[in-house]
C-alpha cells in the first residue's frame, strides 16, 4: 500500500512552534511520506524556529515583504500553494490555528480538492474583531477542513455547536509536546543579563503585548498598569521581549523607559521564551500560546486582553482574564504580588491542555480517518 502524502504547511513562530513536534511525529511513522511547505509570513521569527527544531522544509514560498497587509500575505500564499501542490498532491494538508497562512492553506487545498486537517481547531471568542483576523480565520478554516484536531473537549463543542460533527478529535495541544524539548534546567540564554538574574529572590514577571486590538486605548492603559506595577513592587522584575511593531515599540518605551526594574529587551527565540517562562513568577500577556505554555510550567497568567479563545485554564483557575483596563491590571497583580494564597491557589492548578501526547493521536487520527489504523486514538480527556 502507498504511503499516505501528508503535508504540514505554516508560516509564522506561534505556529512552527506547535507544528514542529508534529512534523517530527509524521516523519516517525512508517506510514506516512511526510512533507513540510512554510509561507515564511514571518521570516526571522519563523527561522529561529526551524533552526531550533532542526526542520528542513522542502519549500519555502517566503512570502514576506515591507508594510505587508493581510491581502498580500493571502493571496501570495494562495498563488504559490497551487504551484506547490500541483507538484506534490498530498493526500491531506495539515494547518495549524488561526493565521493568514493558516487561511489561505485551507482555501488552497480546497481549490485543489484536496483533504485538509485543521490542527488546534474549535477556538472561539463568537466576536469576529476579536482577535482580528484570526478570530475569522480559524472559523472559515473550520467550514473547509475535514478533519478537525480539537485541543479540548469545549474546542470540539464549539464545532459541533456550528454543526461540524464528523472527523473530530480531541488531542490536546502540541504545544505541550514541544515544551518536553525546549525546556531545560542548565539552558544558557544568548542574553548574558537574562542568565545572572536573581530568579529566586526577584519575582520575575513576563509581560508580552502586542496584539493588533490592543493598540491605542488599551496599550496605552495596559503600559501605564506595568509602570504602577513595578513602581510599587521594587521587588518584582518585569522582562518585556518587545515586539518588532513600531506601535508596540513607541508605547512600550513611552511609559516604561526608565523604570529601574523594568527591562525591555529584543524579542526572544521559542527556546528562550520557554526557559524565561519557566523560571518566572507571574505572566502577563495578550498572546494566545502563552496561555496555554504557562499553564503547563506551573505559572499563573493574568491575560490582557478583553477575552480569550482560551478558557478551559480561566476554569480551570490558572488563567484570570484581566482586560485592558488599568484599574483591574493593577488589583489582579497586586493580589497575586502580595497574597500569597491567591498566588498558590493558581500556580497549582490543574493544566488542562495536555499530556504530552497530542502529536500521537494526531498522527493515529490520520491514520484512522484514511482507513489504515483500526481504531480511533484515545481522546486526550480535558475541559
Amino acid at each position: 500500500m502507498d504511503k499516505l502524502k501528508v503535508m504540514t504547511i505554516f508560516g509564522t513562530r506561534p505556529e512552527a512552534i506547535k507544528m514542529a513536534p508534529l512534523v517530527k511525529e509524521l516523519e516517525s511513522r512508517p506510514e506516512i511520506e511526510s512533507c513540510c511547505c512554510v509561507t515564511a509570513q514571518h521570516r526571522q521569527m519563523l527561522d529561529t524556529v526551524l533552526d531550533i527544531f532542526k526542520l528542513e522544509p522542502q519549500f519555502d514560498l517566503d512570502v514576506m515583504e515591507d508594510r505587508q497587509t493581510l491581502s498580500t500575505i493571502t493571496s501570495k500564499c494562495l498563488l504559490g500553494l497551487e504551484k506547490v501542490f500541483q507538484q506534490v498532491r498530498p493526500d491531506l494538508v495539515l494547518v495549524h490555528g488561526d493565521t493568514s497562512t493558516t487561511f489561505a492553506g485551507a482555501l488552497a487545498a480546497f481549490y485543489q480538492q484536496i483533504a485538509v486537517g485543521h490542527v488546534e481547531a474549535g477556538l472561539r471568542t463568537w466576536d469576529r474583531y476579536s482577535p482580528f483576523p484570526e478570530e475569522m480565520n480559524r472559523s472559515m478554516v473550520g467550514r473547509l477542513a475535514e478533519l478537525h484536531f480539537c485541543p479540548t473537549q469545549a474546542n470540539r463543542r464549539n464545532l459541533e455547536a456550528e454543526g461540524v460533527t464528523k472527523g473530530l478529535f480531541v488531542t490536546g495541544n502540541t504545544v505541550i509536546d514541544a515544551l518536553r524539548t525546549t525546556v531545560r534546567e542548565d539552558f544558557t540564554f544568548a542574553q548574558d543579563g537574562l542568565n545572572t538574574l536573581d530568579y529566586d529572590g526577584k519575582r520575575v514577571i513576563l509581560v508580552t503585548c502586542h496584539r493588533r486590538e490592543n493598540y491605542g486605548r488599551p496599550m496605552e492603559d495596559i503600559m501605564s498598569a506595568l509602570a504602577h506595577i513595578a513602581r510599587t513592587h521594587p521587588s518584582a522584575e518585569l522582562i518585556y521581549p518587545v515586539h518588532l511593531s513600531p506601535v508596540v515599540q513607541e508605547c512600550a518605551r513611552r511609559h516604561l523607559d526608565g523604570i529601574g526594574n523594568v527591562r525591555l529587551i529584543a524579542p526572544l527565540d521559542v527556546e528562550e521564551m520557554h526557559n524565561l517562562m519557566a523560571r518566572s513568577y507571574l505572566v502577563m500577556t495578550d498572546s494566545g500560546g502563552l496561555q496555554e505554555e504557562a499553564p503547563a510550567l506551573g505559572k499563573p497568567v493574568l491575560v490582557l486582553r478583553r477575552e480569550t479563545e482560551r478558557p478551559e485554564a480561566v476554569q480551570a483557575g490558572t488563567v484570570e482574564l484581566a482586560g485592558v483596563e488599568y484599574e483591574r491590571i493593577v488589583e489582579l497583580a497586586d493580589e497575586l504580588l502580595a497574597d500569597p494564597d491567591a498566588y498558590a491557589k493558581m500556580a497549582r492548578a490543574i493544566n488542562p491542555y495536555g499530556d504530552g501526547g497530542a502529536c500521537r493521536r494526531i498522527a493515529d487520527g490520520i491514520l484512522y480517518h484514511f482507513g489504515r489504523r483500526a481504531a480511533p486514538p484515545e481522546e486526550f480527556e480535558s475541559c
